[in-house]
């Protein structure tokens, strides 16, 4: 038995250290794998936030743009307004205009002239009523 023990012993002294070597061999590619896994995270992780802040700057720009848009349209509108109160003042002088002519011709609608003379008194009525 002493063969077979040396023999024993010889082979199961060495198996551990094969074994040893193949554990250690098996640990550096699990590492090596590790640290490129956390290379490639780390590189997505990069590209992430660098598409994230572009996007945030296109949006800044895009809410520029649009306050523009709506302060553009707050103006336009505030402008309608006073259009509006403009044509609505002109509308009524206008009108009181138009009145004051119509009462104009109600007071000369009967005159008669055959001269200069006897129409300036009715002209000048209608001429003071277009002042």
């Amino acid at each position: 038995m002493s063969a077979l023990g040396t023999l024993a012993a010889g082979v199961t002294g060495g198996i551990w250290k094969i074994a040893a070597i193949v554990l250690a061999a098996l640990l550096l590619m699990v590492l090596s794998a590790a640290g490129t896994g956390w290379w490639a995270i780390a590189s997505a992780r990069d590209q992430a936030l660098a598409d994230l802040h572009a996007e945030q700057a296109i949006t800044a720009q895009l809410r520029t743009a649009i306050q523009a848009q709506n302060d553009a349209v707050e103006e336009a509108g505030t402008a309608k307004l006073l259009a509006e109160a403009r044509g609505q003042a002109a509308q009524q002088q206008a009108a009181a205009a138009g009145r004051r002519f119509d009462a104009a011709l109600a007071k000369v609608a009967g005159a008669r002239a055959t001269t200069c003379d006897e129409a300036m008194p009715a002209v000048n009525v209608i001429l003071d009523a277009i002042k």
